[in-house]
């Protein structure tokens, strides 16, 4: 097409020759590291990573206590050449190869080695270094080989519809989970990103079956993506009887990866979801490309299971309205809702479209907009400029916290249960926050700091949860780390050096304020969150305080009843000796006392206790061993009372202590009133409603 004229006919317009568009598809292929895939390394751990969590969502979507399988199997470079369809390469000219070594290269390579190896056996150095590499000068360089991984992760959850598994998995930003509701992803970005991933460094497709619930067929696909279009290119589609009746999804893709760089981030990775997602059972199993049955091959392989731990799960998350307040951080929401409110007027938008305001707060807010506003005016009718005030005002004016209905913490239940589960602690204590406001979403904070375990080092172990998701990596920015490293645990008794300290900090939201693109941390630059963190925290360490001090206590008490009961036969020998002696002598003490020149010095006696004692003594009533029984009755009993007097001095509600129970639903427990029978020191409340978990 000849170029347009302008309109002086003077010239032509051609456009900026520089100016393209890309695909979606294309940009995040440039940007890799947005999605975490900014290495070989990353790319395996953050494809393990987006295809669990797809499991665990596509399961609890269903109500199925999930039951995710993982296979890593390594493929030898040969295996992928034959998965490519290309046959193995005899190598014709070595030179041209940029792993080719000269001889007098290998030779100075060899020397320097061996200079290096006398020098560590010389310092003492346990292990050597290998011996020559065959002529592979790329290793000398520093340079490593490439890996390849194929990543099979299968799920009983609610599977995929069969028409929809191309977009669901081949096409950019397409995705199930949009809108103000808590999610595991966001963007529909992860799975995806794999598919890139994969077709740039092994240009393999992804493998997929899919059934289901109640579905007579199975889906199976092979396909990609087309980068350049953002739209999946199906190479086989099929559907296959579904004869075991199973439901769920199988996902199977072939990467490069590095499983030496990042092998602890997968493993640490699982044992943290354990901790968070006790009510589901994760198999994890790693296969190395080494022959089969070889000694290497037995240390290199992993096989690992996270047994379920708890039957009920959280509630499902649930879709809800912005509160006000965040049309403090996004001035274009009220223009938006404005848009595409189906409410006939401006209290009913109110009303609707924010939480946390009913119909007589609309109304108000509606008379507070001053002039040119009323409750009963349409919302289509409002200006730019009116839209402008009403943004002015929510932004401005006070409303109450959201409810937090919407949410799905882990809950305390199962973050205790998920953290006994993995590290066996000796104390652990837990506390959930009320739901708050933060950036116009719901967000909620829960802790646990537990103190002892296995497998944790003295001092700090701080780990983090985002929407139940763990989060591994720039921890020390996090809001979780700072908030541990401002807090004075002396004051709670814990020795920040020496004791060993887990806490575990789990937020959720409709949004969670990630700091960077990556999203492996949450920012202290929030004040509302980081003040959450921090009176999480430190519930949970006030609540070790008390338990710690009634440990020291009943330390402090069996040491004193040691001390007590050890001179107790001593001292009923020497009670038994005198009350023998009086019983033999012909008259009682207190008579033989009037013969003593200082006799006013003397105490004064009860003459008929006197009698009766001495009385008892003779006719064998009272020996040794009865008051070596009333004695060690009466330091139990002394110390009983001691440790009733300080109990009740360190808590002012008494010998109170929280017991956990599963909750009938996702709301707060409901009681009935305090019992305290007869003068027990106990305290019970009931549970309104409860159900026995067989």
């Amino acid at each position: 097409m000849p170029p347009k004229k302008t309109a002086g006919g003077g010239g032509t317009t051609t456009g900026d020759a520089n100016l393209k568009q890309k695909s979606p598809a294309e940009f995040f292929q440039d940007n890799k590291g947005i999605a975490g895939f900014e290495n070989a390394g990353k790319s395996l751990y953050t494809t393990l990573r987006e295809f669990i969590e797809n499991a665990l969502d596509a399961a609890e979507h269903i109500g199925v206590l999930p039951q995710v399988d993982v296979l890593v199997e390594e493929v030898t470079l040969t295996q992928y050449e034959t998965m490519i369809g290309l046959d193995a390469h005899v190598r014709k000219d070595d030179t041209l190869y940029d792993d080719f070594e000269t001889e007098k290269a290998k030779a100075k390579r060899l020397e320097k080695e061996a200079k290096v190896e006398m020098q560590q056996e010389k310092g003492g150095a346990k292990g050597k270094k290998g011996g020559g590499r065959g002529g592979n000068a790329s290793n000398a360089k520093g340079e490593e080989k490439k890996s390849y991984f194929k990543i099979t992760v299968k799920d009983n959850g609610k599977g995929m519809e069969h028409n929809d598994i191309p977009n669901m998995l081949g096409r950019v930003l397409s995705g199930t989970k949009y809108g103000v509701r808590q999610t595991r992803g966001k963007f529909g970005l992860g799975s995806k990103m794999a598919l890139i991933w994969s077709k740039q460094t092994t240009g393999l497709p992804i493998r997929v079956r899919s059934a289901q619930p109640g579905q007579n067929f199975v889906s199976e696909y092979v396909l990609d993506i087309d980068i350049e279009k953002n739209a999946p290119n199906v190479h086989k589609e099929e559907k296959k009887p579904n004869t075991t009746k199973w439901h769920g999804a199988e996902l199977s893709v072939t990467i490069e990866g590095n499983w030496t760089s990042h092998r602890q981030y997968v493993l640490a990775y699982l044992r943290q979801l354990a901790i968070v997602t006790p009510y589901a059972a994760l198999g994890f199993r790693y296969i190395s490309s080494h022959a089969a049955g070889s000694a290497a091959a037995r240390n290199q392989d992993i096989q690992l299971h996270f047994a379920r731990r708890a039957e009920v799960m959280p509630p499902l998350p649930r879709a809800t309205k912005y509160h006000p307040s965040a049309a403090k951080e996004n001035q274009l929401l009220v223009k938006e809702l404005l848009s595409n409110t189906r409410e006939k007027t401006l209290s009913g938008f109110f009303n609707k479209e924010f939480t946390c305001i009913n119909r007589e707060h609309a109304n108000r807010l509606a008379r507070e907009l001053g002039g040119g506003f009323s409750a009963s005016m349409h919302p289509k009718n409002v200006s730019d400029k009116q839209g402008a005030r009403i943004q002015q005002l929510l932004a401005s004016a006070r409303f109450s916290d959201p409810s937090g209905e919407c949410l799905s913490p882990a809950g305390e239940y199962n973050l205790r249960l998920g953290v006994m589960k993995e590290l066996g602690p000796d104390w652990i204590a837990s506390y959930a926050s009320p739901a708050l406001a933060c950036g116009g979403h719901p967000l909620i904070v829960e802790a646990c700091v537990s103190l002892g375990g296995r497998d944790v080092k003295p001092g700090f172990n701080v780990f983090r949860f985002a929407n139940r998701i763990p989060l591994l990596f720039e921890g020390g920015a996090d809001v979780a780390t700072r908030c541990v490293q401002r807090l004075n645990w002396t004051t709670y008794k814990i020795d920040k050096n020496n004791d060993k300290i887990g806490v575990f900090v789990s937020i959720v939201s409709t949004k969670i304020p990630f700091k960077g693109t990556s999203k492996e941390y949450i920012g202290d630059e929030n004040a509302e969150i980081a003040e959450a963190v921090d009176k999480a925290i430190k519930q949970c360490a006030s609540q070790l305080r008390g338990k710690i001090v009634r440990a020291q206590a009943l330390k402090d008490r069996r040491a004193r009843k040691k001390a007590l009961t050890k001179y107790v036969p001593d001292c009923c020998n020497a009670i038994f000796a005198m009350l023998a002696s009086a019983a033999d002598a012909d008259t009682l003490p207190n008579e033989r006392a009037e013969s003593y020149d200082e006799k006013e010095m003397l105490w004064p006696v009860d003459v008929e206790w006197e009698k009766e004692a001495t009385q008892k003594a003779r006719t064998r009533e009272i020996t040794a061993e009865i008051l070596q029984k009333r004695l060690e009755e009466c330091v139990e009993k002394i110390d009983n009372e001691e440790a009733l007097e300080f109990s009740m001095q360190q808590n002012k509600d008494g010998l109170k202590q929280d017991v956990f129970l599963n909750p009938f639903s996702s709301l707060a427990h409901e009681y009935e009133p305090e019992l305290r029978p007869g003068n027990s020191g106990i305290a019970f409340r009931l549970l309104k409603k409860a159900r026995l978990i067989a």
